[in-house]
């Protein structure tokens, strides 16, 4: 679970503009800090079948929102997956 601090640090590295919260690419960082916690979760408890159909959704939520980021803006999309890619 995303603490509300860590997701605030989180949104303020990736918004475009001051008030940005929605933003795919903000959406996608924020999915893919999720995901690396609940991948630490699931590392230590592996009979957790629940958490990881939650991880499942997640993973592809995330993919929903690059696809859309790449049909949309190809430029966005290739700063976001460099963002994915460095965590």
């Amino acid at each position: 679970m995303l603490s509300k601090n860590k997701k605030t640090k989180i949104i303020s590295k990736t918004k475009i503009h001051a008030t940005d919260t929605g933003s795919p690419e903000v959406q996608v960082a924020v999915l893919t800090a999720r995901i690396d916690d609940l991948a630490g979760h699931l590392k230590t408890h592996k009979k957790d079948n629940h958490s990881r159909r939650g991880l499942l959704k997640l993973v592809s939520k995330r993919q929903a929102h690059m696809e859309y980021l790449q049909r949309k803006s190809p430029e966005r999309y290739a700063s976001a997956l460099a963002t994915v890619k460095s965590k």
